[in-house]
């Protein structure tokens, strides 16, 4: 039997997304045995992190400064808008250097089953920046899930008064489809060919 600071250690490596008991195990031998490449410089880096990165209050990404980078960069075009379900989609929207507008994460979909209405979402502040003079589109870069369709059509809704152009990814998201989990190509052809809503 481990010692019980190493089933800790399992047991919360075990929670990260993509890892099981038996990875967690692997991974946590892996850090134990490589205290000084490894486990002490994960240890410091988780330090700084929860000290140092928060929630970007204009657009609810996560950086070290709030306003966000993203927020801040002068390059960024003022009238594009792009609604995103998770921070997961924004970084992969970055990485496929397909869009050069400012976003805005929701934090989730709206989800009967889980009991997620608009309450719990980002919707509120969403219509507020749609309503700005400079934002002229709004792009509804949501997931082709249920819950993401539901929830697009709502926002087509709730934005119409705002009077800005509201359009949907169009080719390469496929049905059931995660942002995060698509290739750079997919990304960008779905991001230039954009329809309304």
């Amino acid at each position: 039997m481990a010692a019980a600071e190493i089933e800790r250690l399992i047991r919360l490596l075990a929670r990260l997304p993509g890892l099981g008991p038996r990875s967690a195990r692997r991974a946590a031998l892996t850090l134990l045995q490589r205290r000084e490449q490894l486990l002490e410089p994960l240890a410091q880096a988780l330090a700084e992190t929860a000290e140092k990165v928060t929630v970007c209050s204009r657009c609810g990404n996560l950086d070290s400064s709030d306003p966000c980078g993203v927020c801040l960069d002068p390059k960024r075009d003022p009238s594009l808008l792009c609604v995103v379900e998770e921070v997961a989609d924004l970084w992969a929207l970055e990485r496929s250097g397909a869009f050069i507008g400012r976003y805005h994460v929701l934090g989730g979909t709206l989800s009967a089953l889980d009991g997620r209405g608009p309450e719990q979402l980002r919707i509120a502040g969403l219509v507020e920046r749609a309503s700005d003079p400079a934002v002229t589109e709004v792009i509804l870069a949501l997931g082709a899930t249920v819950d993401g369709q539901t929830t697009a059509h709502y926002l087509a809704e709730r934005l119409a008064p705002a009077g800005v152009t509201t359009t949907r990814l169009a080719h390469g998201v496929p049905v059931g489809g995660e942002l995060d989990y698509l290739d750079d190509g997919t990304l960008t052809t779905a991001m230039k060919a954009r329809r309304p809503a």
